[in-house]
């Protein structure tokens, strides 16, 4: 091959050892991302035919105060399910041409040509992944990854293989709450109280920038308290009792969600998570490609924590 026969080699190396990178740079460019990958609320799993996530909804009714001898219940309990997930699939490719090559020609050429073809490729995803997260996974022929369309948006909707209109099944429902007028803080604060249990409340709330604004000019200006934690990653909030408010460009207009990170988990499969593929030359084509690919989904273990004002006129 003309030119540096080491091509391939450097490509590969320099893709390899940039993967951490990129993918902190993904998930940490939207508050989104940022909420679901913050602490523990990504897993990595080896497999499985799906994804299976555990789910209590009932009470252990042997649980009970006892005297002397008397009879300690042993009665078999239910309560204890587990909602299921399909694996889903995401790529990006990179790709160099030969005329890319051949004028790049030295290591350092060479690395600084693939930097930017990973920076393109790192902007592509986050902008497709945060509105895939934001939708409901029927994108694409389904092929989409769940997003909070279908967990929060949809409460009636069957997630994980659990259909909430089913007889007993209103515990995987998820709270909505139609504004239908300018953004009030009793209606917030209704939402937020309703999907808390006692100190279980959401972890953070997410909404469009002109309902952010909305709520801003609520607050009197010497009552403004943000999260340093969500401030430190970049992004603009302030408080609302004791989750941090911020906006992030994919959420539908008029909306709010109320998240509780604590049973959302972006689940990624531990051996295929933006792992590249080595670089091939097609015989029909003058160029190199790799493949970063990734299997994983979004799951939710508790749609009753999560909730969502909708239909704000000023949002």
């Amino acid at each position: 091959m003309a030119g540096n026969s080491n091509f391939d080699e450097i490509l590969s190396t320099t893709l390899k050892n940039y993967i951490p990178k990129l993918t902190d740079n993904i998930f940490s460019a939207r508050p989104l991302f940022y909420a679901l990958t913050n602490g523990q609320t990504i897993r990595r799993i080896s497999g499985g035919s799906n994804i299976v996530v555990p789910i209590i909804y009932g009470t252990n009714s042997t649980a009970a105060s006892y005297s002397g001898t008397d009879t300690i219940a042993i009665t078999a309990q239910t309560g204890i399910s587990a909602a299921e997930y399909d694996w889903k699939q995401y790529a990006v490719t990179v790709t160099i041409s030969g005329i890319e090559e051949a004028k790049n020609n030295g290591e350092a050429q060479i690395i600084d040509l693939l930097e930017g073809k990973i920076f393109q490729a790192q902007e592509t995803v986050i902008e497709n992944m945060n509105t895939m997260f934001w939708a409901d996974g029927t994108g694409n022929s389904s092929k989409d990854w769940i997003g909070l369309d279908l967990i929060v948006g949809k409460p009636n909707t069957s997630l994980g293989g659990i259909d909430p209109t089913g007889s007993g099944n209103s515990w995987w429902k998820s709270t909505e709450t139609d504004q239908a007028a300018v953004l009030a803080l009793k209606s917030m604060a209704n939402v937020y109280n309703t999907v808390s249990v006692g100190n279980d409340q959401p972890t953070i709330i997410i909404t469009t920038q002109a309902a952010y604004e909305s709520y801003e000019a609520l607050l009197t200006s010497n009552i403004r308290y943000t999260d340093t934690d969500v401030a430190d990653a970049g992004f603009q909030n302030l408080m609302f009792k004791g989750a941090p408010t911020t906006f992030d460009g994919g959420c539908t207009a008029g909306e709010m969600m109320f998240l509780n990170t604590k049973y959302l988990q972006l689940v990624a499969h531990s051996d295929v998570w933006f792992k590249p593929t080595p670089f091939v030359r097609p015989t029909n084509q003058d160029a190199v490609f790799s493949q970063l690919l990734s299997y994983g989904n979004l799951t939710c273990s508790n749609r009753a924590r999560q909730g969502y004002l909708f239909g704000i006129t000023n949002g």
